[in-house]
């Protein structure tokens, strides 16, 4: 049996002649060589070459390839610029884990500042300990005492001394927030403010980059990514907060 079409293998003719248009075909009748005809001049192709009715296959025109790299490139520009697979874990846990930890430090230096801005704060004289390093690596401790002896704080940290009163025994005034803060501020000019102001504004920084360099932002369902930076942008604030009641 013919597998095509089921007839017997006798039956079925290995050549089928190819049919021409009349304008085609020469006005002499050409023969072919022997085995490729019957002798009546007719040109007979293999059956697989052609149609049931004796027209000949067309070849299906070849598409070019596209690059893979294009492709891709399309399928973004689509979508928009938003890659829709997660990042790499690995350097998202590392970015979320550096930036929570300056969040943790700049919320840590400015909780004091902060409470001493807006009142919260008890005045009194710093007496210079010891200091050392020069500039923003100056490093002094001293003892603070509390206008009318309402308490005395030993060892405690003094932030702002000047640079032409770091020796033993210099006394200054300064603020706490109270007997358990642990650092005296010297000082009262403009500059407290921004003691607080740029570090509430870096936490602010570290918690914009917990949002981008954790993924968050890049998330392909709108509301799950709202979600994940909302979550992303309340860390800081809440280790905000903590170093807040902790300075009160």
């Amino acid at each position: 049996m013919e597998p095509t079409t089921g007839a017997p293998v006798d039956a079925v003719p290995r050549r089928v002649p190819v049919r021409q248009h009349r304008e085609a075909q020469p006005a002499v009748p050409t023969t072919t060589d022997a085995g490729d005809g019957d002798g009546d001049g007719a040109f007979w192709l293999p059956i697989e070459e052609v149609h049931w009715d004796g027209t000949p296959i067309q070849p299906e025109p070849t598409r070019p390839r596209r690059v893979p790299a294009l492709r891709a490139l399309a399928v973004r520009w689509r979508r928009g610029t938003r890659s829709p697979h997660p990042p790499d874990p690995l350097p998202g846990l590392a970015a979320v884990l550096a930036l929570s930890l300056l969040a943790a430090f700049f919320a840590w230096v400015s909780a004091g500042p902060l409470w001493l801005a807006v009142g919260h704060a008890s005045g009194g004289t710093a007496v210079v300990g010891e200091c050392t390093g020069g500039g923003l690596t100056q490093r002094c401790r001293g003892i603070f005492v509390a206008d009318g002896g309402g308490f005395v704080a030993h060892g405690v940290r003094l932030s702002g001394v000047p640079a032409g009163q770091t020796g033993p025994g210099a006394a200054l005034p300064a603020r706490m927030t109270g007997p358990a803060g642990g650092t005296a501020y010297v000082g009262s000019g403009p500059d407290r403010h921004l003691r607080w102001l740029l570090g509430l504004l870096a936490v602010g920084g570290c918690a914009a980059g917990i949002a981008r360099y954790g993924g968050a932002t890049r998330l392909p369902d709108r509301q799950s990514r709202r979600w994940a930076v909302a979550v992303s942008l309340a860390g800081p604030l809440v280790i905000t907060l903590g170093f807040l009641v902790a300075a009160w």
